[in-house]
């Protein structure tokens, strides 16, 4: 995710892309540049950081002009530096392009355009759009960038600029947000209403396949096929801080809500176009290195130790590789037993989650090898790391972790059908069905979220209690350990998840008349042994919510007293959407206890100290 905002008028461009940049901060702020038309050409001013560090540049090095493109970024190829920041060139200069989202095939239109001389200065999949579209000018700007489209893959929004048609800015959507911003004798571009909202409340929102070329007196929608089309005028009545969140009351529920984006990112280019295998690039571990693991040390903090213990029963069950999951703090102080076949996997948000960053550093003083799970490029868990794999959930503003998490889930499937693949421990149908259900869940989690109010009445009745418990056996236990987490550091409700069948060796003594238990029950395999569990804790008087698969009703429905059904999937991908019912009922009991829900007491993002 990062931020695009684009103008062409008769103002000066480069005030009104910095303020809008400065409104799309949240998508993206690892660095940040514009482009601009001046007396002199196409000239660019670019850094790594904050917008404040490009703002600096600018006042050293002015640029004037009424034509321009501004990106703010959040690095998925190349780590963030001054180069590699957008926007990006051809070698001739003459065009210039933002992107936000991911080209799938950005390495063979590099090998190919390199074989035809074009010479590349950054490590990102951007500067391939801008010398392919060079490549592909022939006169007309937007026969270039619909040539150029149609030889990419993935998702991706553009805004194209060429000093050949200085009266011309060019954008694209496909499968990334852009709107277009209508006013009078100037128009506007933006991956999101905040960037120009001070200016403008009339826009386009393009769709998929769609683009526009603006000229400071008009807009020109049009396919990328070419086909002209119209499209009503949306009038936005938001205020800036409502904008910001595109609607949401909260960062958190606005994240809830981007799941479905985060997991279509995080598999992107990761699946084979046949949809038959994992291609995870970044694993430069060899056949060979692979086969020889031994076992797996799964090692994080909060959140991402919860992913971490739904990754040890994934990668268990499709690899068939003993797997430890620590917490980070305790791993060095418990001297582990590191050998040269232990492959470490440290997870973390951030990327510098300082607990987290010292275990991978004992890890690597102990000959591991250590492959990463992050959201960040280029953080210092991704510099140390001999192997990354990126989670393109995004930034995260919401303190407690929602989409991160999640993302994370789904590059643990991915890393366990990647390590099935080379030991050969599943078959290729056994493979192809994980994918194909993987697929599915994207749309799997929009229907839940599509049925997200009836989690608000049952939220309101669980915050009138100080106490409740979260149950569930295999990897409902592991997500019930989630679902406790986000409870406690939004709502400041004390709740505890127990391995359902440990509630007779002592927890059973907690449940008094009424106390909320919520128990997933997802897991069919376990299905008797976990209805049996809850009417346990029924018979000593516990009221009973229970998260359940589709279908399930009947048979879970007689134990229970409230249920909710997620969509059916394979068991080991419950987690996936299981989770979804548990971070809503989370946000809406914080919010009934008027808590400030982005920012919960004594909590912050990044844990950077011990």
């Amino acid at each position: 995710m990062c931020g695009i905002v684009g103008y062409i008028g008769k103002r000066d461009s480069k005030d009104i892309l910095i303020e809008g940049l400065k409104k799309l901060e949240y998508r993206g702020y690892d660095s940040a540049g514009i482009a601009v038309f001046t007396d002199h050409g196409l000239e660019i001013r670019k850094s790594k950081g904050r917008l404040a560090v490009l703002e600096d540049k600018l006042r050293d090095e002015p640029i004037e002009g009424s034509v321009g493109i501004g990106h703010t970024r959040w690095a998925t190829h190349g780590k963030p530096s001054d180069v590699n920041s957008h926007p990006h060139t051809d070698n001739s200069h003459k065009f210039s392009v933002v992107h936000n989202g991911i080209v799938e095939n950005y390495l063979d239109l590099k090998e190919e355009l390199a074989e035809k001389g074009h010479r590349f200065l950054s490590e990102t999949d951007t500067e391939v759009i801008s010398h392919l579209i060079a490549d592909e000018y022939d006169g007309d700007i937007v026969k270039a960038v619909q040539r150029a489209v149609k030889r990419m893959r993935g998702a991706f929004a553009l805004g194209v600029l060429t000093e050949y048609e200085s009266d011309r800015l060019v954008a694209v959507r496909f499968a990334s947000p852009l709107i277009i911003g209508i006013g009078e004798g100037e128009n506007f571009i933006g991956s999101d209403i905040p960037a120009i909202l001070e200016h403008t409340r009339n826009v386009y929102i393009l769709n998929d396949g769609e683009m526009a070329v603006l000229r400071r007196g008009s807009v020109e929608l049009m396919t990328t096929d070419g086909e002209i089309i119209s499209k009503e005028i949306f009038h936005v009545d938001w205020d800036l801080v409502t904008a910001e969140k595109a609607g949401f009351d909260h960062f958190m529920l606005k994240e809830i809500h981007e799941q479905p984006q985060a997991y279509r990112d995080t598999m992107m280019g990761r699946i084979s176009e046949d949809g038959k295998s994992v291609d995870l690039k970044e694993v430069e571990m060899t056949d060979e290195q692979i086969k020889a693991i031994s076992k797996i040390h799964i090692v994080a903090c909060g959140t991402a130790y919860h992913a971490g213990l739904v990754g040890k029963t994934v990668i268990e069950s499709l690899a068939r590789i003993p797997v430890e999951t620590d917490v980070a703090s305790e791993y060095r102080y418990r001297s582990p037993i590191i050998t040269p076949d232990t492959l470490v996997i440290v997870v973390s948000q951030s990327g510098e989650t300082a607990d987290t960053l010292a275990a991978l550093r004992e890890a690597k003083r102990n000959d591991a090898r250590v492959l990463a799970i992050t959201n960040v490029v280029g953080s210092s868990i991704a510099r140390d790391a001999d192997d990354v794999i990126t989670t393109w959930a995004g930034p995260e503003i919401a303190v407690a972790s929602t989409k991160a998490y999640s993302s994370q889930l789904i590059a643990f499937y991915l890393l366990g059908l990647y390590l099935a693949q080379v030991r050969g421990t599943k078959t290729q149908d056994e493979i192809t069905e994980v994918i194909d259900a993987m697929k599915q869940l994207p749309e799997q989690v929009e229907r839940i979220l599509e049925q997200s109010d009836i989690y608000k009445q049952v939220a309101e009745a669980v915050s009138k209690h100080s106490n409740l418990f979260f149950i569930g056996r295999g990897l409902d236990f592991a997500v019930a350990q989630e679902g406790s987490l986000k409870l406690k550091e939004i709502s400041y409700i004390h709740s505890e998840a127990y391995p359902a069948g440990e509630l007779k060796h002592g927890t059973l003594a907690l449940i008094e008349e009424g106390i909320p238990v919520i128990s997933l029950v997802t897991q069919e395999e376990l299905y008797e042994k976990t209805l049996s569990n809850i009417k346990e804790v029924k018979a000593r008087g516990a009221h009973v919510l229970a998260i359940a698969n589709a279908g399930s009703e009947a048979e879970v429905g007689r134990s229970v007293d409230e249920l909710f059904a997620i969509p059916k999937t394979l068991p080991i991908l419950t987690p996936a959407l299981s989770v979804v019912p548990l971070q809503l009922l989370s946000y809406h009991a914080s919010l009934a206890l008027g808590h400030d829900v982005d920012k919960p007491r004594n909590l912050a993002k990044s844990v950077t100290v011990e």
